[in-house]
């Protein structure tokens, strides 16, 4: 008797299986009618630069949000093995640190890249410009911050000063 209950019990398994392999069969080769599937967009959590470099763990496999003043293109970080970005593919970038206010240090802690084609695009950037920026950051070697850029905008480009020649020129 137990026999055959377990044998009913297996065929029962073994018919839901191949029942809902038929569905799933069904519905994946729906030509008339086929279905698109969207990708789900990321999420961003904003965040404060030094507080990502504070803390470089707590950020790591997260995507984030930035709003910072640009210093300048660099090769900083780039090439280093264990975090690797290629120098041919792609360029990094410094952010001012927000916590010095009277002259610019540039947050050299945080090794942030983006593909080479994308920073073609903002060669005129100025040091101080205002900037915007989100990525995920993919490593935390040698205890920095380490980010892949994914967006990038230019929120206020500052104003050039002008000259001392041309000044010079003007008044004359």
């Amino acid at each position: 008797m137990k026999r055959v209950n377990l044998l009913i019990v297996v065929l029962a398994a073994c018919a839901f299986i191949n029942a809902s392999q038929g569905v799933f069969a069904e519905s994946a080769i729906n030509l008339e009618n086929p279905v698109t599937v969207q990708a789900a967009s990321k999420t961003y959590i904003q965040a404060n630069p030094l507080d990502m470099v504070a803390a470089p763990n707590r950020y790591l496999n997260k995507n984030v949000k930035i709003r910072a003043k640009f210093d300048k293109f660099s090769t900083l970080g780039l090439d280093y093995q264990p975090a690797l970005r290629s120098s041919e593919d792609y360029i990094s970038f410094l952010i001012q640190r927000s916590d010095v206010l009277d002259h610019n240090i540039p947050l050299s802690e945080m090794k942030i890249f983006m593909k080479r084609t994308e920073a073609e695009k903002h060669i005129d950037l100025d040091s101080g410009d205002d900037i915007e920026f989100c990525g995920k950051v993919f490593s935390n070697a040698l205890g920095d911050v380490w980010m892949d850029v994914d967006k990038f905008t230019v929120l206020t480009v500052k104003e050039p000063k002008a000259k001392t020649t041309d000044k010079a020129e003007s008044e004359k």
